[in-house]
Formats: structure tokens, sequence, C-alpha cells
């Protein structure tokens, strides 16, 4: 099956694919599954890795494309998004600005100052704060003010755009995460009963969905809700399938059928871990050896293991996206656990 105009569009190599999948034999012991995978996106090699890396490969290339010299982006204090581009930027030689958004009501020292914040700072990121959390479109309203500075110092600046309403390049990066894994499961000659992905800007969820439909595999997605209520996210799944259907200018084959969610896992809220996901961190780092962030991966872990304890014998697959670096952030919260 064809993906358009996908390796017509510009990308910027940060990485030596593919990532492993792995069987997690203690955890599939643990939970009733008969085969417990984990699709290591924590191990892509730029800077601790995660998901984010395949995004900014086409975010950046697009940059370098439109003769950027320089970056801007906003996330969260402990985004994984925003220290990959701080890291992709020190890479391919870019000044890389970097907002931090209020989105989580912690205001501890290591939360400030350590985990993905001190990595921004080592990789040379020019940090900026904004106080809200839930405003993107104000949030990259800020950014573009900094790059009509920047553009008076004669400055070349690319905004990697928060709202969904921009082009989701970073989308691009899991239709080539669905390819690498529609052919290791082949080779490992096993069918997955369900897949499961966090889902919070939508670019790995969407990405990942329409890859894998695009290639004839029906595996069930589930997309579990890591920033608001499946409600609210199933609309911007949607809105994102035929964002990159455009973008590659073909036709879907992805439909509105295809978007599972759960937001089982999301209470508190962004950025905090419920008990479930809780154990999940405990279970996959003292069974596994496995690190969990408490914003995307615990909650995604904590759904496959309420979805094998209660399927007895399923076949499912995880996608690590990483984080890990963000457990310095919350040193208070992962020591009570």
């Amino acid at each position: 099956m064809s993906f358009g105009r996908l390796r017509e569009l510009p990308r910027a190599k940060l990485w030596s694919e593919p990532t492993p999948v792995e069987l997690l034999h203690n955890l599939a012991e643990q939970t009733g599954a008969a085969k417990f995978y984990v699709k290591r996106d924590d191990c892509n090699g730029l800077a601790f890795g995660g998901n984010k890396v395949r995004q900014m490969e086409y975010y950046l290339g697009d940059a370098i494309n439109k003769g950027a010299d320089t970056l801007l982006i906003t996330g969260a204090v402990q985004s994984n998004f925003v220290r990959t581009a701080a890291a992709g930027c020190a890479k391919l030689g870019l000044e890389c600005h970097v907002q931090l958004e209020n989105r989580v009501t912690k205001d501890t020292q290591d939360y400030r100052q350590s985990g993905n914040v001190l990595l921004d700072r080592m990789l040379g990121a020019v940090i900026h704060e904004f106080p809200q959390g839930e405003d993107e479109a104000g949030a990259d309203a800020n950014l573009e003010t900094i790059a009509d500075g920047l553009r008076k110092d004669g400055r070349q600046p690319y905004v990697v755009h928060l709202h969904p309403s921009h082009p989701p390049f970073g989308a691009l990066g899991y239709i080539d995460c669905a390819i690498e894994i529609v052919e290791q499961i082949e080779k490992l000659d096993v069918k997955p009963d369900c897949i499961f992905t966090p889902s919070g800007s939508g670019n790995t969820h969407g990405g990942l969905l329409y890859g894998l439909r695009q290639l004839e595999c029906d595996i069930p997605v589930t997309g579990v809700c890591v920033r608001r209520e499946s409600d609210l996210q199933r609309l911007r799944i949607i809105d994102r399938l035929t964002q990159i259907a455009e973008l590659l200018e073909q036709q879907a084959v992805a439909s509105v059928e295809d978007v599972f969610l759960t937001d089982a896992f999301l209470a508190p809220g962004y950025g905090v871990a419920g008990p479930q996901a809780n154990e999940a961190i405990a279970l996959a780092a003292q069974k596994e050896a496995l690190i969990l962030d408490p914003v995307y991966t615990s909650k995604t872990f904590a759904a496959a293991i309420n979805f094998a304890r209660n399927n007895p014998g399923a076949n499912l697959l995880v996608i690590h996206t990483g984080g890990g670096p963000s457990v310095f952030g919350y040193k208070e919260d992962m020591l009570s656990i």
C-alpha cells in the first residue's frame, strides 16, 4: 500500500532505525497474558530517546528545507517534546528556543530544575516561560511573538505549533513506526489482539493508526488518554487522520470506527499518575527493569495490564514512548511508590 508523498517530504535523520520489539516474560506471567510485547521507542538513541524523536525528524526536515536557523517549540515543564527538539537542534546546528507551560500544579525544585529541564539547559536551549497550561492557541501566539523578535534580529525562525489546526508533520514518524511493527510482528509470527499507545497531541496515535490501516493491518489500536477525556480526544484523532491524508495527498483507509480510546487511567489528570499508573511503574521496573514515566507510559501500561488481566491468554503490544528523564522531576512521587 502506498503512502502518497511520505518519502518526498523532507526528513532530518536523527537515529538508526528500527527500534526493537521485546517480549516481557515476567509481565506476561504477572498479568495472565499469553504474550506481552513492548515496542521500545525509548531506545532510539537521541538524548534519552522517545516517541518525539520520530516526530522531530519531520518537523526539523521541514524547518531546514525552509531555510530556518532557529526552532521554537512549546510544552509542559517536563516536556519530552521540548527536550527532543533541543537535542535535534544541537545535532543539526540550529538554535533552539523552548517555552515551558505551567500545565501541572507542581512547584518542587526537582520538577522545575531536574529531569528534562536540566537536559534542556545542557543541550543549549534558550528557555522561556508561559504562565498558562491549557491554552494551546495562546501558547502558539506567544511563540509567534518570540519569533517576531528573532526575525528583527536577523534570524530565520521555524515554529512547531501546539494547536491541532497546523499540519501534523510529527504524525508521519508514526507511519514509519507502523511499517516497522508490521514487519516485526510478521517475523515473530504473532498477531497482537490489541496495540496500546499514549494519546495526547494525537501525532503518535493518529500516525500509528493511519499507517497500520494503510498497510491493511486490522489490529485494534487503543489510545490511552493522557491529557483530555476520551470524547474530546476522539475528535482530535479523527481530525488528525484527515490532516495526515491531506498532507500525503491521498485517501485515508482508517475510519472513525477505528478510533478506540480509554480515559479510565487519566485521573487525577495530565502529568499526575493515579494508583493504577503507579502500580504499572512499580511492576515494569521491578519485573522487567523497564522505566516508565508518570505522564504517558505509566498510564498506557496500566491500560495494557488491565486488558491482560481481563482477557487471559491475550497477546498485546505496548508502544513505549520514552519519557525516562522526567522521573527525576517527580522524585518524591517515585520514592513513594
